[in-house]
């Protein structure tokens, strides 16, 4: 989608999602919840950027592309697994059950790639072989497909420490999950992978790695939670153009989201000085990459608005209900 398109909605943006009416708030980074007192929460994705451990800006409709594209996943692929939906009552939003979540994050990978401390091209290049209990074989390149997916997980930290790699020895033996559970979730992740791999592949695109998060419903079955191969929680390429890419030694072309990171990175230090006010148009253009990725992923037309209605009183309406 041209971003000249959004022009008109620069200002239909749904910073914060705040509803005092609804029970137990408990306000994320980019998603606002509220748990039941009947065991559902209430996650609405807000249209909140983050990078840096703050809030940059908020992009027009990025909650509800984020909340549509994990939609389709979650309904193309509910006969792999059990997931955390019950229903939409919102674009932006999905009730769904309330979970604990497991304390192992699982990202599966089919290629050589990355850019984090825990990436398994980060760990190649410094001349790792061994890692997350896989062994990669020497002479790889930047970017290659690795022989077969592999899951490389990593310690989950919930209040603000860093991620560490595992090996599945570390995770039974540390008692994060028992081996029933390793095996059901490795399972369920491959198996997730390899149908969004599939699916992706008839859209033209490479599905390089992706991000799972499971939880253990009041049955204590594992469920899956959070999003699913969605633009923020996954890496995906363009097919097309990745053998020459490749061969020239060249980044895949993929859907870049960072206008908004990579500026600000230019201009301050984003960790400690204040945020530089973000030209309206980068903003723009960032949603209209989302809009085009869900486009892209999903092959179902992005629908704008017709109404002016701001999102946060069409949210609120349509969320009546749990009042």
């Amino acid at each position: 989608m041209d971003f000249a398109a959004l022009r008109p909605y620069a200002a239909h943006v749904l910073s914060d999602a705040a509803i005092p009416e609804l029970p137990n708030p408990y306000h994320g980074k980019v998603r606002d919840n509220y748990d039941l007192p009947d065991g559902r929460r209430i996650i609405i994705a807000s249209d909140r950027i983050s990078a840096f451990d703050r809030i940059l800006a908020a992009i027009p409709f990025k909650g509800q592309v984020l909340t549509q594209t994990a939609r389709f996943w979650f309904e193309r692929t509910a006969d792999i697994c059990p997931n955390h939906v019950l229903e939409y009552p919102d674009p932006s939003v999905v009730v769904a059950r309330r979970l604990d979540i497991l304390p192992v994050e699982i990202v599966v990978r089919g290629y050589l790639a990355g850019t984090t401390g825990t990436s398994i091209l980060t760990l190649y290049k410094r001349g790792e072989r061994e890692m997350y209990g896989h062994r990669l074989p020497d002479g790889m390149a930047d970017n290659e497909k690795l022989p077969a997916p592999i899951i490389t997980p990593t310690s989950k930290a919930f209040d603000g420490g860093h991620d560490e790699p595992l090996t599945p020895d570390q995770i039974l033996s540390q008692g994060l999950l028992t081996a029933q559970q390793w095996e059901t979730l490795s399972r369920y992740a491959l198996a997730l992978f390899t149908r969004g791999q599939a699916m992706a592949a008839e859209r033209g695109l490479i599905l390089a790695d992706t991000k799972y998060e499971f939880g253990t419903d009041a049955e204590g079955r594992i469920v899956l939670a959070d999003e699913i191969h969605t633009p923020d929680s996954s890496r995906y390429w363009f097919a097309e153009s990745y053998p020459e890419r490749f061969a020239a030694g060249q980044r895949p072309e993929s859907f870049d989201k960072d206008f908004v990171r990579a500026w600000v990175a230019e201009r301050c230090d984003p960790y400690c000085d204040p945020i530089p006010e973000i030209p309206a148009e980068m903003i723009l253009q960032t949603a209209a990459v989302y809009i085009q990725a869900s486009e892209t992923i999903t092959g179902e037309q992005f629908e704008l608005p017709a109404s002016g209605e701001p999102p946060l009183e069409r949210i609120r309406r349509n969320l009546a209900r749990f009042f």
